[in-house]
């Protein structure tokens, strides 16, 4: 008998898995999977306090190989005091199911399981079916989703096609296909001086006055026009400090950091080039350090993503965009393997007090997988 979305859902808000603590959710999930005929392996990478349990799932042995990639830790609760039924007691009131995680993505991976369980309860897949699921998306993602997917390489069990199951909709199921995600680059801006008294000017040299003028640079530049599937490149200032206690100290030294999220015109080499030449133009002595926490990525509208958008329609009646707006997610680590589209919940309520789900969309979206997982294997 196929599983239940919602009493998955509510059995994986019950874990308090925090990032990176599990607190049984992985071991709940594989006991499932499981019992559907999944082959699952416990897989830990990291150190001591570090080490990070994560569940790789397979079913089959041979292609087409479809992939469902996502995560059981969430983020901190917060003040447990300020949820009206708490973080971890799971609760449906009017239809809508309370709880950390069930937006994401603990709604998301029970949908696709009971999506599976009623798959499979009707046919055989005429390949294989995996779930790449971890607890280390909310956290550095260092010993996580990188390290499963080197040991899948290792073993002979990179997927075909994949789907993250990211919250990717704003404001109703069917919304939005994500077919790819900008990059991201954090700057550190530094200008060196000397300290000294204000009125005594001359004696000192500010370098807040060249600072602001290169941040100024930076932030009035337009880099890009946006491209097909892409907005613009942005580039935001977010923090200014010069560790100055006293108004009337000129400081010694200051700096800035700033985040850009860029399209697929830029990767991170040519963009922290292109940052020097902006701030270098400015004709003052500064110091740029950068740090490049994903790439751009794409995945071309074909097959794959035609699949996804048909198996949301078919349920919801509605045409999903294609689109690459939104922060990071493990599809950027994923994408460099296979093809990978993200498609899930209704992100509204997400890392908030009181975080939630409809009962009516999770069970859409059960439904969603399922279809998709007929089609996928209907177009092998």
């Amino acid at each position: 008998m196929p599983y239940d979305v919602i009493e998955l859902t509510q059995k994986l808000i019950a874990c308090p898995s925090v990032t990176p603590k599990d607190a049984g959710a992985l071991v709940y999930l594989s006991e499932q999977l499981s019992a559907l005929g999944f082959t699952c392996h416990m897989l830990e990478f990291g150190e001591g306090e570090e080490k990070v349990p994560n569940l790789f799932a397979r079913l089959g042995d041979t292609s087409p190989h479809i992939c469902y990639a996502g995560h059981t830790d969430v983020v901190p609760p917060g003040p447990e005091e300020a949820w009206t039924y708490g973080p971890f007691n799971p609760h449906i009131e009017d239809g809508i199911l309370y709880g950390r995680g069930a937006s994401d993505m603990k709604g998301s991976v029970a949908a696709f399981t009971a999506a599976v369980s009623a798959y499979l309860d009707q046919e055989k897949p005429s390949g294989s079916i995996s779930l790449l699921i971890t607890g280390d998306e909310e956290g550095p993602a260092i010993n996580g989703t990188i390290k499963v997917l080197e040991w899948m390489q290792e073993n002979n069990h990179i997927p075909d096609v994949a789907i993250v199951g990211e919250p990717t909709n704003p404001d109703f199921l069917g919304q939005e296909i994500k077919i790819g995600r900008r990059g991201s680059l954090t700057g550190t801006l530094s200008v060196s001086g000397k300290q000294g008294h204000v009125a005594y000017q001359h004696l000192a040299d500010n370098p807040m006055p060249r600072l602001i003028k290169m941040l100024d640079a930076l932030a009035s530049h337009v880099f890009d026009e946006g491209s097909e599937f892409f907005p613009a490149t942005n580039l935001e200032i977010t923090t200014i400090d010069v560790g100055n206690t006293a108004d009337n100290v000129i400081p010694q030294s200051g700096k800035a950091k700033f985040n850009i999220r860029f399209n697929d015109k830029w990767n991170s080499e040519t963009l922290i080039d292109h940052l020097h030449a902006i701030i270098g133009a400015c004709g003052y002595e500064y110091k740029l350090d950068t740090v490049c926490g994903a790439e751009s990525f794409l995945t071309q509208p074909g097959n794959w993503s035609g699949i996804m958008r048909e198996g949301v329609k078919s349920i919801t009646g509605k045409t999903p965009a294609f689109t690459t707006n939104g922060g990071t997610s493990d599809a950027r680590f994923i994408s460099q393997y296979c093809p990978v589209v993200e498609f899930g919940g209704i992100n509204a309520t997400i890392h908030q007090i009181n975080e939630n789900a409809a009962v009516s969309d999770l069970q859409d979206l059960a439904k969603i997988f399922e279809k998709t997982l007929k089609l996928y294997f209907k177009a092998a």
